[in-house]
């Protein structure tokens, strides 16, 4: 649960120059390459139907071209450098590559083909080429440092003044300072990581569709709900083998059959297919391309001077530098482990209880947690999927964002889309009619779409010289299908993460900055998930509940005994849920604090270091290395930045508590949370936003509250 931004090294430097606004050409699309001409399409949002995949490689050239003539202007003008002649300059250099970037990175994720990736192999080392040529480009830089140096005689606004600061740390994070034979290594060091990270995310999209588990024996269906046995039959039939019954490593086929499935010999097969994505040993396997992003990356770390990657990356994030974030993680550690380890126990017993003559397994987990949860609390998964339609839900969430903050959506059907079959569209409204954007929603998995769940934006919202230019905002997801005769019908789990990426299109639908590399969601790293999770604690919340949680057939309001089950049941598994995404955050952090270019067997390494934490055998990390796409697909993506989600998370569990403290639909809290962190992009420190929504810095205590981990 995540948001994305472009996977290219492009987007890595579109905090200085992805933002520009120049109107394209006024003539009709069909004429040539679309994105080279004015969009006339409702809102201006990109026209799907006419861009081609060969038209890409001719738009990221041309686009390319652009940009470097404006810096030519930039950096030949003999006028003494200023804010408005480099900086400002600088923003707005790069429109049509932004323009391009964020249509094809984007689609690339939602409808990847071998066209797509051929383009994608073309262009990378490309635009790797491009950024380094601008961020090494030793005039320019003299301009900005010039600029930067002079600030306090400028009289700027906070927010320009922000620009300048970012513009300048950004200039010499990517190597502008470096000595001329080190700039020629980064320029090596990042074009070959830009060509692994794409290629990592390949071989795991090749991965994850290779595996399907076909079963064509009833009983090898023993103990599953009707609702899954009819997902599987459908997807079957979908891929022409209908009769029997598929299941794949989506988690909207995976979870249920661990979850039901009697079949423990099954329940292995389709976890390890799971886990082992990346690890088989095969052309799709990511090991030794992990082992060399590893190696590039100390190395380009240690240009800068810095020891390890991680230090390299987060003196510009909230936690500021890897000691703090060990400290973070090791804390909740060695609170959630013994939770988790009397989890394995409650588990045992069962098993014990039933003969199983057998030690609980990681691939176990699921199914015997799903019997606790029915003998403490009377409560079964597919008691509550009835209640949680997926449109339902949806609307929840729009009710939600209504309430505290007067916004309206309604769905358009007269815009271009980039699936036809699977995306809508949404326009959002202030309370009094102004538009503030358009939201694409994009939920089920397809062959073609990437794992898991993202927001992100085919137009930032920014203002460049006092013209508003609208966000264009996308939410895809993988959750469950509709299946025969009834809708989609949502886990828990998956509502929550509606509600997370929901926040996320929040925080770029609401943005409120004048320039586009500030806006929405160009915040720091271990800050862009307070958005998306604070909105998480409203899913559960009875009052919201009784708002949106109706069963599919009779409209029927999740009856009470159900909620107070939900509320009972708060802390269920939290030993687990707490371990696994820790061992993941730490095992990200003990790849990135390597100080030493020397090779790794991945699969030797992540055994050592969860050993190291004392990771138990029944608990495999959230993600392992083959597949840990936020870390290894994109560069600097979450690298050395998982742990961002705890440590949002000691956020959001203190923002909520503002709302608590008042009431669950506070408006006035909610434009305090509106005003000061969702509009503002990363316009201001985000410790500083944080405090002026809060008044203080964040406490600790309500998320170890939240999680069972008070002692």
């Amino acid at each position: 649960m995540n948001f994305k931004k472009s996977l290219t090294l492009v987007a890595m430097a579109g905090i200085i120059f992805s933002s520009c606004q120049n109107a394209p050409e006024k003539k009709a699309a069909s004429e040539g390459n679309p994105f080279f001409v004015e969009w006339d399409t409702p809102f201006g949002v990109p026209p799907f139907d006419l861009i081609k995949s060969d038209h890409y490689v001719e738009a990221f050239n041309k686009a390319m071209k652009e940009q470097n003539e404006a810096v030519e202007v930039i950096i030949n003008n003999t006028e003494a450098p200023t804010f408005e002649n480099t900086i400002e300059a600088l923003e707005f250099s790069g429109g049509l590559l932004d323009r391009v970037s964020s249509v094809f990175f984007n689609l690339i994720e939602t409808d990847r083909d071998d066209a797509m990736n051929s383009v994608a192999e073309t262009v990378l080392p490309l635009l790797s080429a491009h950024q380094n040529e601008i961020m090494l480009n030793d005039k320019l830089f003299a301009r900005v440092k010039t600029v930067y140096e002079n600030r306090a005689d400028l009289n700027l606004e906070p927010e320009q003044m922000r620009l300048l600061t970012q513009t300048f740390k950004n200039f010499e994070k990517g190597g502008s300072n470096l000595a001329s034979e080190k700039k020629e290594k980064l320029k090596e060091i990042s074009k070959k990581l830009s060509e692994l990270t794409f290629k990592f995310g390949k071989n795991l999209s090749a991965e994850t569709n290779a595996f399907k588990m076909v079963l064509d024996k009833k009983e090898d269906l023993d103990g599953l709900p009707e609702s899954v046995v009819a997902g599987a039959a459908a997807a079957a039939k979908e891929a022409g083998m209908e009769g029997k019954w598929l299941f794949t490593v989506a988690k909207p086929s995976m979870l249920p059959f661990l979850q039901y499935s009697t079949r423990r010999d099954l329940r292995e097969k389709l976890y390890k297919g799971y886990i082992n994505r990346g690890n088989n040993n095969n052309e799709f396997d990511n090991k030794a391309i992990i082992n060399e992003l590893v190696k590039l990356r100390v190395q380009k770390a240690n240009l800068f001077g810095y020891d390890n990657y991680s230090a390299y990356l987060l003196q510009d994030r909230m936690a500021k530098n890897p000691e703090n974030v060990y400290e973070l993680l090791n804390k909740l550690w060695k609170a959630a482990l013994p939770n988790a380890k009397a989890e394995v126990k409650e588990m045992q017993k069962i098993i014990d209880a039933e003969g199983g003559n057998f030690k609980l397994e990681s691939w176990d987990w699921w199914y015997y947690s799903e019997k606790v949860k029915k003998a403490k609390y009377n409560l079964d998964e597919e008691m509550l999927r009835p209640y949680f339609k997926l449109d339902n839900v949806r609307e929840g969430a729009f009710a939600l964002a209504n309430k505290l903050f007067g916004i309206t959506f309604t769905q358009i059907h007269n815009l271009p889309l980039y699936n036809a079959e699977e995306a809508t569209t949404w326009q959002v409204k202030e309370a009094d009619g102004k538009n503030i954007g358009i939201l694409y929603l994009d939920w089920h998995p397809r062959a073609s779409k990437s794992v898991g769940a993202w927001m992100t934006s085919f137009r930032k919202q920014s203002a460049p010289k006092g013209k508003n230019i609208e966000p264009v905002i996308s939410i895809s997801c993988n959750f469950s299908k509709p299946v025969g005769d009834k809708p989609a019908l949502l886990s828990v789990d998956e509502v929550q993460t509606l509600f997370h990426e929901f926040g996320h299109g929040l925080h770029g639908l609401l943005s409120n900055c004048r320039y586009n590399s500030l806006s929405g969601t160009a915040v720091a790293r271990d800050f862009v998930e307070l958005p998306s999770q604070v909105m998480e604690n409203w899913a559960l919340e009875p009052d919201m509940l009784a708002i949106y949680a109706k069963h599919f057939e009779t409209g029927e309001v999740i009856p009470q005994e159900l909620v107070q089950k939900i509320q009972n049941s708060g802390l269920f598994n939290q030993g687990f849920a707490t371990t696994e995404y820790l061992a993941a955050s730490l095992l990200d952090m003990d790849y990135h604090t390597i100080t030493e270019v020397k090779d790794i067997d991945a699969d030797k390494f992540e055994k050592e270091a969860m050993a190291k934490i004392g990771l138990i055998n029944e608990i495999v990390p959230r993600y392992r290395s083959g597949y840990f796409k936020h870390i290894f697909d994109g560069d600097p993506g979450y690298s050395s930045g998982y742990y961002s989600y705890i440590w949002a998370a000691v956020l959001d569990a203190d923002a909520f508590e503002a709302f608590k403290e008042t009431s669950l639909f506070d408006q006035a809290t909610a434009k305090s949370f509106r005003d000061n962190v969702l509009s503002r992009g990363g316009t201001e420190d985000a410790m500083d936003l944080y405090k002026k929504f809060r008044g203080r810095e964040p406490k600790i205590e309500p998320l170890l509250k939240r999680r069972g981990l008070m002692k």
